[in-house]
């Protein structure tokens, strides 16, 4: 099985190289009620939709200028700020300055977080923040009585909440079908943040959650883990137990036209060789679609 497995990844390696337009299986029947199933259509490069962009806890032991060279340097446009590149307490002059030093810099800040909210004084200042920042999405975690202010807040600030699981150990949001559960019934710009590691971390296909959440996925958070439960690492993508390729095909037949962020959380001190290999085979299965 080993010698299967690198062999499979160094195939979508080469096409990231090479840029082989070579199938990659099946598309998928989209049945909420039933897993993905063979359709025997192939996967359109036209058809993918979706961007790809980095979460910057990627590189948060770095200062923001580093963390947006190596963003540029993966060849990325695209990226969510975590805090501790724009602190959420920051004036609104200093928020507003270090925006426009992001798209100076060439790149477009989508997003920020993830931002934890205990309060409504604390919702309030994410969409503040946001506002202020331009971002059109929020990654976050409310604590569940704080769900019908985030909805108020929606409707006011014209910001998507989109609300990140956490994998089994998180009492609040441990799978994206936890969010689910919470946010019925609330304004349609509430909706999910799809942690790819963390529901694998859950035993969840995370194929299964992105279905399962289509009408509420606004954004993806893409990595790999060691291992199918809660003893998973974070490794490269391409090393681990998640089928990256079957994943980034149903984000193609879902239609999914938001970003998929590369978070890399192994090698804090030194994540740029893993962010790239990580990017690379991204690269390679989307190489790999047919033309």
């Amino acid at each position: 099985m080993m010698i299967m497995k690198k062999t499979h990844r160094r195939r979508f390696l080469k096409n990231a190289c090479l840029g082989i337009g070579a199938s990659l299986g099946s598309a998928f029947s989209l049945s909420p009620l039933s897993p993905p199933a063979p359709s025997g259509a192939g996967v359109k490069k036209e058809n993918v939709r979706f961007q790809l962009g980095l979460a910057s806890y990627t590189f948060r032991a770095f200062r923001l200028d580093q963390a947006l060279a190596m963003t540029r340097r993966l060849g990325l446009t695209t990226i969510a700020l975590k805090s501790v590149h724009l602190p959420l307490d920051s004036p609104a002059e200093q928020i507003r300055a270090i925006a426009g030093g992001v798209a100076g810099s060439g790149l477009n800040l989508y997003a920020g977080g993830v931002i934890y909210m205990t309060s409504e004084a604390e919702v309030r200042r994410a969409f503040e923040y946001a506002k202020t920042a331009g971002m059109k999405i929020i990654v976050g975690v409310p604590d569940h009585e704080l769900l019908p202010t985030v909805d108020r807040c929606v409707r006011e600030f014209d910001v998507f909440m989109a609300i990140h699981n956490h994998g089994p150990t998180d009492e609040l949001y441990p799978t994206p079908e936890s969010i689910l559960d919470e946010i019925r019934g609330f304004d349609r710009r509430m909706g999910v943040c799809l942690d790819v590691g963390h529901a694998q971390r859950s035993g969840i296909d995370p194929s299964l959650s992105a279905i399962r959440c289509r009408d509420r996925l606004i954004d993806v958070h893409i990595k790999d883990v060691t291992a199918a439960g809660a003893e998973g690492k974070p490794v490269e993508i391409g090393r681990g137990v998640i089928d990256i390729p079957r994943f980034l095909r149903t984000l193609v037949e879902l239609s999914f036209s938001g970003t998929v962020s590369l978070e890399y959380e192994k090698d804090e001190d030194d994540p740029l060789p893993g962010a790239s290999e990580s990017l690379g085979f991204i690269r390679g299965v989307l190489a790999g679609f047919a033309d």
